[in-house]
């Protein structure tokens, strides 16, 4: 579910992009800036009319999702538990730093696509600036389709017990980063139209894998703590929206293909490093510092989280020895 929400950032995209073609040389490229400006006002009160604080707020949600939700959380709608976050944990805990690194470098190349593709495509290879949008948009639609295959292949490889919930998490992130780093390097190697734009789009195709992997990872991990490890992570990750186009500037400040090559290779090598980060670091069970003393009703399986389950057993049998006593 999770990957299917984000599968809208990449829809977007693919909107956006071609329009944005149209607009610039019918308009202006100013146009472009006041249309999408004005939509974002019009979601910004959409969304403080529609979205809820939790689901006990929604008056929409039905009682078995709103039920399944706060279990899902460790929470029912009775109580309402003010978690404090463990910060120095957070902070120092290897696995949230796998999470931060992938999504940086997931980051990396998302947005050194996203703010260059349109002007490589145009210097390099040569196409129109209207039908460079088109193009641009291609990738990110392969994204946005294969978002819902890799989110519905991650559960059901945990639900069939195929996988662990660490071992879904490590293939699919490092696997999407191993094949970008690859189709990367080929789409610089070859600059040609069609080879070139067909390996941009396997790469950017195989970042939907990646997001079944870090993104819902912090879900993994500290479910109560959630939403200030992805807040943290996605920190982190805006930085490549600032650094990568100030360095592909720089970098291609000739417009020649070796120095677009340069570009491609740069975001190779940190797609692997990323890879290799995540790969050695990662977990996908409750850490320590994340477990509290509330027993949720949907225990995970003794293969995904041995330890929540060991603890359940030992609370439960606590319970059951007091009960007897009474």
């Amino acid at each position: 579910m999770a990957t299917l929400g984000f599968a809208g950032n990449y829809a977007g995209t693919v909107v956006a992009m071609p329009l944005s073609g149209v607009l610039a040389v019918s308009l202006g490229w100013e146009s472009v800036f006041y249309f999408f400006g004005s939509l974002g006002v019009v979601w910004a009160v959409a969304w403080l009319i529609i979205v809820k604080a939790g689901p006990e707020d929604d008056p929409f949600i039905s009682e078995e999702e709103k039920t399944y939700i706060l279990k899902s959380i460790g929470q029912n709608e009775d109580e309402k538990k003010s978690i404090k976050h463990p910060w120095k944990a957070i902070l120092t805990s290897t696995a949230v730093w796998a999470i931060i690194a992938s999504h940086f470098a997931e980051n990396w190349g998302f947005f050194t696509l996203l703010t260059q593709l349109p002007t490589f495509l145009k210097d390099t290879l040569n196409f129109e600036l209207e039908k460079t949008g088109f193009i641009s948009a291609i990738p990110y639609l392969a994204m946005g389709c294969l978002l819902g295959v890799s989110g519905y292949l991650a559960d059901w490889s945990q639900i069939k017990g195929y996988l662990t919930t660490t071992q879904v998490r490590k293939y699919f992130n490092c696997g999407a980063f191993l094949a970008q780093t690859v189709f990367m390097m080929l789409a610089a190697y070859l600059l040609d139209p069609v080879g070139t734009v067909a390996c941009i789009t396997v790469a950017v195709g195989f970042g939907a894998f990646a997001w079944s992997g870090f993104i819902v990872n912090p879900l993994d991990i500290a479910p109560n703590h959630a939403s200030v490890i992805l807040g943290i992570s996605n920190t982190f990750a805006t930085i490549p929206g600032i650094v990568s186009p100030l360095l592909t500037g720089i970098i291609t400040s000739d417009k020649t293909k070796e120095q677009w090559q340069v570009v491609f290779y740069i975001s190779s090598g940190i797609y692997l490093v990323g890879c290799v980060i995540y790969w050695f670091f990662c977990r996908g069970e409750l850490q320590p510092w994340a477990k509290t003393n509330t027993i949720n009703d949907v225990v995970e399986s003794p293969r995904s989280y041995p330890e929540k389950q060991v603890i359940v057993n030992e609370q439960f049998d606590m319970t059951s020895s007091e009960q007897k006593k009474n």
